[in-house]
Parts: structure tokens; sequence; C-alpha cells
């Protein structure tokens, strides 16, 4: 499998875990009780703590990707598998 393989399905992976972690610990200032000023959306969050959420997402998208190569290289997961799977 070429690197531009291994990056764009990262990518793909990587995408996918940053929407499955956007929600940990968020708490919007409706949820609160806090009282919003004008202009602002209540349901937005009050600490988003994106750093974090990033940082998390890429671990996790490494270990799926590196879990996912290591089944390749076994033969356990084999892309003729994957087509005939219902």
């Amino acid at each position: 499998m070429s690197v531009i393989t291994l990056c764009a399905i990262y990518f793909i992976i990587w995408w996918l875990v940053l929407f499955a972690v956007l929600p940990w610990g968020a708490t919007s200032a409706h949820e609160s009780g806090i009282e919003v000023e004008p202009g602002h959306a209540p349901s937005a969050p009050i600490r988003p703590m994106m750093i974090r959420k990033l940082v998390a997402t890429s671990i996790i998208a490494g270990a799926i990707l590196a879990a996912g190569l290591w089944l390749f290289q076994a033969g356990i997961l084999t892309l003729d598998g994957v087509a005939k799977a219902p």
C-alpha cells in the first residue's frame, strides 16, 4: 500500500473520528443556565477545548489506521472480502 493511499485513508478516518469526538465534554450556555448575550447562539459550547479534541482525534485515527493496516498485512482484511460483504 502506498504512502499516498495511507494518507488518504487516514484523512477520511480522521474526519469521521473528529465528528464523533466533537461532542465530548461540550456544554452549552443553555444547558448551564448561563445568560446568553444577544447575537450569540445559546447552543454554542462554552469551552470547546478544540486542541484537546484534535489531539484525541489524531491519536484515535492513527490507532484505527494501524489496526486496519495490521489486519490488511495479516491477510485477515482483503479487498475481495470487503467487496463480498453483505
